[in-house]
């Protein structure tokens, strides 16, 4: 799953022109819904499709929301487009883990995309200098102030991370762990984010990460 979707991000996110980038989604989308398993990646796909009952709708919509990314200038309107895409391009993958996982309850799989949403939300108030570089804005203005804006994301990404703990129940306990992990991971980038304080401070620092020394307390507090 994770080499699946790494392929159709990498296709939207790579150097390139758009023309170029646009045909090779294209071709690849085309490849997959036709079944072409000359493509390694694609037969393990289906595979996984067969095996744990994961309907194509959910590949559709993980495909229009890359394809979105695939414009020579991205802009979001409103919160609710924003959830959309959110939904879309991460949601997506966290449905489609949690059937992997053996979730069957209704509720739960509502939790796996909350997971996959807060994800990213907490990408989008990480990248905001890597995608103005690519002419991307997935930020919601309500003013001036930027900082605020990432930081209303973040707080959103708060809520559904709140939300996406009580599905975590499901996963059979051989996943557990590493989903909670992984959960306590990435809601800290945010925390590490709203430390900057300002604007200037956040242009300044670069990429922000959990260092590894992070990664071992959360891992404890999982």
């Amino acid at each position: 799953l994770y080499d699946f979707c790494r392929i159709i991000d990498n296709i939207a996110d790579d150097e390139g022109d758009l023309g170029t980038k646009k045909k090779k989604f294209i071709e690849f989308k085309k490849s997959f819904f036709n079944k072409d398993f000359s493509f390694e990646k694609i037969e393990k796909m289906w595979k996984l499709i067969d095996e744990f009952s994961i309907s194509t709708k959910i590949i559709e919509d993980l495909f229009d929301g890359v394809e979105s990314d695939l414009k020579d200038k991205v802009r979001i309107n409103d919160k609710s487009e924003l959830l959309v895409y959110s939904y879309r391009v991460a949601g997506t993958v966290g449905l489609m883990m949690a059937k992997i996982f053996g979730v069957k309850k209704k509720e739960s799989l509502q939790r796996a995309i909350d997971l996959g949403i807060a994800m990213q939300l907490t990408n989008i108030a990480r990248d905001v200098v890597e995608d103005e570089k690519k002419n991307r804005v997935y930020l919601i203005k309500s003013s001036n102030d930027i900082f605020k804006s990432i930081k209303n994301i973040i707080l959103k990404a708060d809520s559904f991370y709140d939300s996406s703990f009580e599905g975590i129940r499901d996963i059979p306990l051989n996943s557990r762990f590493s989903i909670i992990v992984a959960r306590r991971v990435y809601r800290q980038i945010g925390k590490k984010i709203l430390d900057k304080k300002d604007i200037q401070n956040y242009r300044q620092s670069g990429k922000i990460y959990v260092s590894n020394f992070g990664k071992v307390i959360q891992t404890l507090f999982s």
